[in-house]
């Protein structure tokens, strides 16, 4: 590099100020320090990138996975460009969605970490928009002009009334197309299998494209499979670190074990992409497992480990791990920019879980504004929690009328094959749009999934 300064400590210190970096004693101390350090890395190529790894490969699974995925040849045509250089053609008009998806291989999560430091957001808006990501299972997920949203009717005791409720709620809201996602409240064979059941019942009695998925642990998952449990996608939360992996109580072998007895299930209809990653800025450092290194960096690692595995979403949670780590909406709103924008460019189906926990300085304004803003970018998903209230993890996040919302003022689409059954189902319009509330298509609904109406 053209500075004595370790690699791992530049880009912390060029990174946009954040509470976790603050705690993790990594950040700039002042502006003039966190320009000074964004200039300098401005000036490194992506050549010096590559050849200075932040974690040993052969202390680290996941940097050995880096460096394994590496398209070198592919790398060649770039590997003296700075990343000022990367940066300005990412924006012009010679970075086309083709141009940039080339390169996907050749990039690194460390580049592709360093290049958002230096860019504004509306940079990130505006490359990530020419980035789509499109993946398959029951439904197409991230075509351009899209927005698919997760039902998540998570319930404190799992009550298989109030969750069934909850669904088809959010299917009347035209919700549902990325992904019918429960958090369970007790992770076990038992519980997992009881909710895969009666989200598979419901889909069957309705006759809807959509896909589940209960947010057990991977192990949990692989042993309901093994038992002939329904499952469609297998879930884990994942990080940037073999450290932070293993606090998870996961590795690779074990995300390869589950993925491979997914896709032998067979039940996609229109695509074979079976995983659901969850990830977060601070995840690493929350278990003391991040190796010095800045949390958004760690946090774009962790997308390494999601494209190895092919998934049909990825979602960054990114306000839910709290103030410690992003403090307040500006925190919030730049993280999930940074985010969407890391994981297009590295081929990851990038959603997001737009949210934050009540003792954040954040509220309902700053997530209609990243709402909005991830709306513009092209974000393959969001969530949808009744109401925008978890009352099973208790905090805040979007609701199926903010995606409604979102769709309306963008005039972005469901998911295709979901979009055919909402119109048959007279819930939208033949445009895809969303029909006024209708006591009368409600009940229809309610009867269909034999659920009494209120």
């Amino acid at each position: 590099m053209g500075t004595q300064e370790p690699l791992k400590s530049l880009m912390a210190k060029a990174s946009p100020a954040r509470s976790g970096d603050f705690l993790a004693e990594v950040a700039a101390l002042s502006q003039e320090e966190r320009v000074k350090a964004q200039r300098r890395l401005a000036d490194t190529t992506l050549a010096e990138i590559l050849n200075e790894p932040l974690i040993d490969p052969d202390e680290d699974e996941v940097s050995a996975l880096i460096y394994e995925q590496h398209d070198a040849e592919g790398f060649a045509p770039i590997a003296n460009w700075s990343v000022g250089e990367f940066r300005e053609w990412l924006l012009s008009e010679a970075a086309t969605p083709e141009a940039i998806a080339d390169l996907k291989w050749a990039l690194t999560p460390e580049m592709v970490a360093a290049v958002s430091k230096i860019m504004r957001n509306q940079d990130l808006i505006a490359v990530a928009k020419k980035r789509p990501v499109v993946t398959a299972f029951r439904t197409t997920v991230g075509l351009p002009g899209h927005i698919s949203v997760r039902i998540q009717p998570n319930h404190p005791t799992d009550d298989p009334k109030g969750v069934a409720a909850s669904i088809v709620d959010g299917l009347q809201f035209g919700c549902g197309d990325a992904v019918i996602g429960i958090n369970p409240a007790t992770d076990s064979p038992a519980a997992m299998r009881r909710l895969l059941e009666l989200i598979e019942e419901l889909r069957l009695r309705l006759g809807c494209p959509v896909q589940s998925c209960v947010l057990a642990h991977v192990t949990t998952a692989i042993d309901c499979m093994s038992r002939g449990a329904p499952v469609d996608l297998v879930f884990q939360s994942i990080a940037g670190s073999e450290k932070a992996n293993s606090s998870f109580g996961i590795s690779l072998s074990m995300l390869r074990e589950a993925h491979d007895a997914a896709r032998g299930l067979k039940r996609g209809t229109v695509g074979s992409n079976v995983m659901y990653f969850e990830t977060g800025q601070g995840a690493a450092l929350s278990a003391d497992a991040h190796h010095g290194i800045d949390q958004q960096t760690m946090e774009v690692r962790a997308y390494a480990v999601a494209r190895e595995f092919d998934p049909l979403l990825v979602n960054t949670v990114v306000g839910f791990i709290g103030p410690e780590y992003l403090y307040d909406g500006k925190e919030i709103i730049r993280a999930g920019l940074e985010d969407h924008f890391c994981g297009k460019l590295l081929g990851v189906p990038m959603g997001c879980d737009v949210c934050y926990t009540n003792h954040a300085e954040a509220d309902q304004d700053d997530m209609d504004n990243l709402l909005t803003l991830l709306g513009v970018a092209g974000v393959n998903f969001i969530m949808g929690v009744p109401g925008s209230d978890d009352i099973m993890l208790n905090y805040q996040s979007t609701s199926y009328h903010d995606a409604a919302y979102i769709r309306q003022v963008l005039n972005l689409r469901a998911a295709p094959e979901f979009e055919a059954w909402m119109v048959e189902a007279g819930l939208f319009d033949s445009d895809g749009v969303l029909l006024p509330a209708s006591h009368e298509r409600a009940a229809r609904l309610l009867g269909q999934a034999k659920l009494e109406a209120a």
